[in-house]
């Protein structure tokens, strides 16, 4: 089974920039989408970006939309999380997961069952 492992997370003040990376092992994902999610205290998991094979289709929820960037390389089994003018409601741990599309659509895209692997995750905290 594929294995994923994230980095790249920390501490920040509001506004500032973190970048987070997913490595792959295990198997080659080359196929599969990619996504990240995130987990705060007390609250739900959500979606949070993900993004296709090819790179032509990402996905990103509203809450994130115009800050974050996901981008992939699917030489090194790496999928990226580039995240901007952060804010305290970013803080929460970030998951990258993998899955298969069996329905193209933008629901299938974000939702959590898409997806069936799952790295441990990361802490991202922004705090002033």
């Amino acid at each position: 089974q594929v294995q994923l492992m994230e980095s790249g997370g920390g501490q920040v003040p509001p506004g500032d920039s973190l970048s987070l990376s997913c490595a792959g092992s295990g198997r080659t994902f080359n196929r599969d989408l990619m996504g990240w999610f995130r987990q705060a205290p007390g609250k739900e998991r959500e979606f949070v970006a993900s993004i296709s094979w090819s790179s032509r289709n990402t996905y990103y929820a509203d809450s994130v939309k115009g800050r974050f960037t996901i981008t992939r390389d699917n030489a090194k089994n790496t999928v990226d999380l580039q995240m901007n003018s952060l804010k305290p409601e970013d803080t929460a741990a970030y998951y990258c997961a993998a899955g298969r599309l069996v329905t193209h659509t933008t629901a299938a895209a974000t939702a959590q069952t898409t997806f069936t692997y799952w790295g441990h995750g990361t802490q991202v905290t922004v705090s002033s």
